[in-house]
C-alpha cells in the first residue's frame, strides 16, 4: 500500500527549521556575507542565543515572492 502525504493544516502553527548563517545562505544561493548584509537592512530575521544566530528557513520561504514573467 502506498504512503499518502499529510497535507499540513495552515492554520497550525509549523515546527520552525533553525539554520546556521552558513545554510540559509547555501538555502538562498548567497554568500554569508550577503546574508549578514541582509539582516542589516532588515531583509531577514535573525534570531540570537548568546553567540549563536539562526534564521528560520521557513519565514525565509514565506517572504519569497514571484517577480517577473508573463500573466497568464
Amino acid at each position: 500500500m502506498a504512503s499518502r502525504r499529510k497535507i499540513p493544516d495552515p492554520a497550525l502553527p509549523r515546527p520552525r527549521r533553525w539554520a546556521s548563517k552558513q545554510k540559509t545562505a547555501e538555502h538562498l544561493g548567497v554568500s554569508e556575507h550577503t546574508v549578514g548584509y541582509m539582516v542589516a537592512d532588515g531583509r531577514l530575521t535573525g534570531y540570537r542565543l548568546g553567540r549563536t544566530i539562526r534564521f528560520d528557513l521557513n519565514e525565509i520561504d514565506d517572504a519569497m515572492v514571484a517577480f517577473g514573467g508573463s500573466v497568464s
